[in-house]
């Protein structure tokens, strides 16, 4: 059926999606959400949406995607109803609990990201996942797809490093002491990381309070070229993604089956050879268990094995913030300050120079500990962060100062004296976000105590910080219901009472 087109000038958030008439879609034989093909010069699929006001009769409406396929916008298009792809009935196998070959994981991983497949059934497929798991076989033709159906970075450097935190502990900003730091001895660290999903910030959101972090692969190429390490967003290169659009899912469904492909892909993407993986433990973070931590290490090894990777995990504590600031720009000048040796903050020092000394351990170098902290206190990683910020276009004289963080504060005083006992972290990381972070970049949480720190009545244990004062104040009513820490002796055996049925919040941590 020959259809006029009409450019409808509308975005479909990267699928190709079609609009048609309900009479012209009656003729064809598709509903919503069906599939037809479309001829002209040459052949794709899209997606149907149906509609008697946005189309006329005769006519076809084509998304920015669509036009952007068909290149030169034909006046007339051929339109037949288009069979569903292969790959439908290769989730319906998963949802039946059957095993996934590699040919057809990879059919799934190309409909997601040609956008043939459509939200209900990659939704589907990632259900099929968390109900029916995930074994390494499936798990290792997931990360080749996702590699293969995306860009590559292909350097030519015969060791490339990386690293990467499966998330889950607020203030984690150890990857802007750890590029500088492995950059500095002559590695190459190509990192691209995340924003913030569901923490308080994300790696590129922390990085972006110091330097332009949205770079091309181009621009990613030139700065390891001249620096040896980079911190980029990885949303703007289009490696592996696949992920990013399997994330949404996961988010909106609370649920995380791909984690380990998710982060592996990505890894193998930037052409990693050696990878270093932190996973923080305890009962604040994502893994609550040393044994779970140890499984999930396993698991991550042999996969970095299956894709010619040699990987290693450090299982770091999880059960408080690292450092004591949490949100972009506060996160981005406490790193700063560590960096330039203006301030010591033990725990970050410790978990930085641990992870840069497994990475220089895992290519070979011995005393890794010692020689991340030589390049730390010798002013050299700073030397190397500066020169990164500079090739990524930032201001390399940058100082604590010149970070700007929300005006607007309140305080959390102690009521008793006594130990701070423990921090709940997802309170912690739901305040940090009522403030504002991490949209706000000035917003966030700065602590003045941490776990096992004496305690006075009336001290201050953390500041909270906020660009708006209308989300102060809605911050503050949250802190009076989360009681997101416990002061008392170190002898006190009972958390709390509960003498009502108690309001159960979902707590859900992706990071990626």
């Amino acid at each position: 059926m020959h259809l006029l087109v009409d450019v409808l000038g509308i975005e479909s958030g990267g699928k190709p999606i079609v609009f048609l008439n309900n009479s012209d879609a009656g003729e064809i034989g598709v509903t919503a959400s069906g599939r037809v093909s479309l001829r002209a010069k040459k052949e794709i699929t899209a997606i149907v949406n149906i509609s008697t006001r946005t189309v006329k009769k005769g006519h076809i409406g084509i998304s920015e995607e669509v036009r952007q396929l068909l290149g030169r916008t034909p006046q007339k298009i051929d339109v037949e109803i288009s069979a569903f792809p292969k790959s439908l009935q290769f989730i319906r196998n998963k949802l039946e609990g059957r095993k996934l070959l590699k040919d057809e994981v990879f059919e799934i991983v190309k409909g997601v990201v040609d956008g043939t497949l459509n939200e209900s059934e990659i939704a589907s497929f990632v259900t099929a996942l968390h109900i029916r798991g995930l074994d390494l076989d499936e798990a290792t033709s997931l990360s080749q797809s996702m590699v293969e159906t995306g860009n590559q970075l292909n350097l030519q450097n015969k060791v490339i490093v990386d690293k990467h935190s499966i998330g889950g502990v607020p203030g984690d900003k150890t990857t802007l002491l750890v590029v500088p730091i492995v950059a500095a001895a002559g590695l190459v660290i190509p990192k691209t990381s995340s924003r913030a999903i569901t923490s308080a910030a994300g790696t590129a959101d922390r990085a972006e309070s110091l330097m332009p972090v949205t770079l091309s692969a181009a621009e990613m190429k030139k700065t390891i070229k001249k620096t040896n390490g980079c911190i980029v967003w990885g949303g703007a290169l289009d490696l592996a993604p696949a992920d990013d659009i399997f994330v949404k899912t996961e988010y909106s469904l609370y649920i995380d089956p791909l984690l380990l492909p998710s982060i592996m892909s990505k890894k193998k993407a930037v052409g990693a050879t050696h990878v270093v993986l932190d996973i923080p433990t305890g009962r604040g973070a994502k893994v609550k268990t040393i044994n779970e931590a140890d499984h999930l290490a396993k698991d991550l090894i042999e996969l970095g094995r299956r894709l010619k990777m040699h990987t290693h995990c450090v299982l770091s504590y999880g059960e408080q913030p690292v450092g004591h600031s949490i949100g972009p720009a506060l996160e981005a000048k406490e790193a700063l300050e560590v960096i330039m040796n203006e301030i010591n903050v033990p725990d970050l020092v410790d978990k930085a120079c641990k992870i840069s000394g497994a990475i220089f351990e895992i290519t070979g170098h011995k005393n890794g500990y010692a020689m991340a902290q030589e390049i730390l206190r010798s002013g050299r990683a700073e030397k190397k962060l500066r020169q990164i910020i500079a090739a990524q276009g930032g201001n390399p004289m940058v100082r604590p100062r010149d970070i700007p963080i929300g005006s607007e504060t309140i305080r959390l005083k102690a009521k008793n004296d006594g130990k701070l006992l423990w921090i709940n972290n997802s309170s912690i990381v739901e305040i940090a976000r009522m403030a504002g972070a991490p949209k706000d970049r000035g917003a966030g949480i700065v602590f003045n105590k941490k776990i096992g720190d004496n305690i006075s009545k009336d001290d201050v244990i953390f500041t909270v910080y906020a660009e708006k004062s209308r989300k102060l104040s809605r911050t503050e009513d949250l802190i009076e219901q989360l009681n997101p820490v416990g002061i008392g002796k170190r002898t006190d055996m009972i958390i709390h009472m509960v003498t009502e049925i108690p309001e159960i919040k979902r707590s859900f941590v992706l990071e990626r």
